[in-house]
């Protein structure tokens, strides 16, 4: 199972989903990356995160104030390295994908979801219908 995973996700994508690594700052496909669109675990396709809530902060990853909807995310104390974060996993894959951190945005309420490119997978806007996310485009419709 698990060497079938790698092999369908790829090195990177499996020890940051499956071992919770980081990827280089600034080398994820979607640190620089504001296409419209939603962001999706890449292990189990389940929605995360929205172009909506993306914002350049400067971190060399992906940052994001929240997520689709915070029932997708799990949080867990995380004392690695001798640091206290919160480590966020997807909820039905269990997939490391980052941490959140206090220091986001004031007035989109604070956060900032701090994601492995290597996690997630793009579904941009104008695919989001044929590939099963089209209950999500009212998101965008709406602003």
């Amino acid at each position: 199972m698990s060497e079938t995973l790698r092999q369908r996700i790829g090195d990177l994508a499996y020890e940051v989903t499956q071992n919770a690594a980081t990827e280089r700052a600034f080398t994820g496909q979607y640190d620089d990356f504001f296409e419209k669109g939603i962001y999706v675990d890449v292990i189990s396709g389940e929605p995360l995160f929205s172009s909506l809530d993306k914002y350049n902060s400067g971190c060399g990853w992906p940052a994001f104030t929240q997520p689709l909807d915070n029932r997708l995310v799990t949080s867990h104390e995380d004392n690695s390295f001798h640091m206290r974060r919160i480590e966020v996993k997807s909820r039905q894959a269990g997939s490391h994908l980052g941490h959140v951190f206090n220091d986001g945005p004031i007035d989109k309420g604070g956060l900032r979801y701090c994601i492995n490119s290597a996690a997630l997978r793009f579904i941009p806007y104008e695919k989001m219908e044929e590939e099963g996310y089209g209950e999500w485009q009212k998101l965008f419709d709406d602003r």
